[in-house]
C-alpha cells in the first residue's frame, strides 16, 4: 500500500497538505523545511520542483521559484538532498507522504524514466505534473509512472465536465486534486462558488479522496474547504510566512498550529 492511500486509510478527513518550493528560502533549506512541517503536523508534503516559466504559480511562488533557481537548486540537487528523507525524524521524515510538483520541460530534460526512477529511490511518493496531458499520461507515460510505485495526481476545475472528472478520477491514483477555481495560485476565491463546486464533485462519488488548493490560506478557508473534501493544500500563505525572519522551524510550527488550532 502506498503511503499516500495509507494516510487517507488512516485519516479520511482534514488531511493538511502543504506546498513548499526546494531550495526555498535557501538551497540547503529544504529538508529543514520538510522536518518542520513533519514535526508540526502537516499530513502531507507537496514538494515543488522550481521552474522558470510555470504554468499555474501566482506571484509569490513564482517568486520563490526564481530564487531557489538563483540559489542553485536543479532536480539533480533536489535528488540528492532527499535521498535521508525516510530515515525515523529527526534524521528525517518517516512515512510522511510526499510528492512532487512540477512541469514536463525540465523533467523530459532530465529523462522522464530516470526521472521517475530516482524520485522512487529517493522515497517519493506521487508526482503532479499539470502539463501532462490525459492522452499522453494514459498512451505513454502513465507506464513509466506506474512501472516505478508513483502515484500519479491529475487536477480538476469548475469547468471540468462531469465526463472528464470521472475519466479523471479513473486514471488517479492518491487523490484527486480539485483546484478552487480557474486561476493561478494565491489569488482570493469566492468560498461559496468554490462550495458548490465541491458538493458537486461528492455527488459524482468518486473513487479518489479529494484535496483541494489555491485560495486555501488560513483556518477559515482550511475548515471551509474540509467541510466539502477530505482535506486541503496550502501553498502561497505558506511560502509567504517562510519569508520572514523567525527560524524555520518557528516560522513553521507556528503557521501550522494556526491551521489545525
Amino acid at each position: 500500500m502506498s503511503r499516500i492511500k495509507e494516510l487517507f486509510d488512516r485519516k479520511q478527513k482534514r488531511i493538511l497538505n502543504v506546498y513548499c518550493t526546494a531550495g526555498y528560502p535557501v538551497l540547503n533549506s529544504t529538508l529543514q523545511v520538510m522536518k518542520a512541517l513533519q514535526v508540526s503536523g502537516a499530513d502531507m508534503i507537496e514538494l515543488g520542483m522550481p521552474y522558470s516559466d510555470p504554468l499555474a504559480d501566482g506571484p509569490v511562488i513564482q517568486q520563490s521559484s526564481t530564487v531557489a533557481i538563483a540559489n542553485g537548486m536543479t532536480i539533480k540537487k533536489l535528488f540528492e538532498q532527499l535521498k535521508d528523507i525516510r530515515r525515523d525524524p529527526p534524521s528525517g521524515i518517516g512515512e510522511l507522504p510526499v510528492i512532487l510538483m512540477g512541469n514536463m520541460n525540465p523533467v523530459l530534460q532530465y529523462g522522464f524514466e530516470e526521472f521517475c526512477a530516482d524520485a522512487a529511490a529517493a522515497g517519493i511518493d506521487g508526482l503532479i505534473l499539470p502539463d501532462l496531458p490525459m492522452y499522453e499520461y494514459e498512451n505513454e507515460y502513465g507506464a513509466i509512472i506506474k512501472k516505478h510505485g508513483l502515484d500519479f495526481i491529475f487536477l480538476v476545475t469548475p469547468e471540468t465536465s462531469d465526463e472528464r472528472i470521472l475519466k479523471l478520477d479513473s486514471l488517479t491514483s492518491g487523490f484527486l486534486y480539485a483546484v478552487s477555481s480557474s486561476s493561478t495560485t494565491g489569488k482570493e476565491k469566492d468560498m461559496e462558488a468554490v462550495k458548490n463546486y465541491l458538493q458537486r464533485l461528492q455527488k459524482l462519488k468518486l473513487n479518489n479522496p479529494v484535496l483541494v488548493g489555491f485560495g486555501i490560506k488560513d483556518k477559515l478557508t482550511f475548515d471551509a474547504a474540509c467541510s466539502y473534501s477530505n482535506g486541503a493544500i496550502i501553498g502561497t500563505a505558506f511560502i509567504k510566512a517562510l519569508e520572514n525572519k523567525k527560524t524555520v522551524e518557528k516560522t513553521v510550527k507556528d503557521f501550522i498550529d494556526g491551521i489545525l488550532h
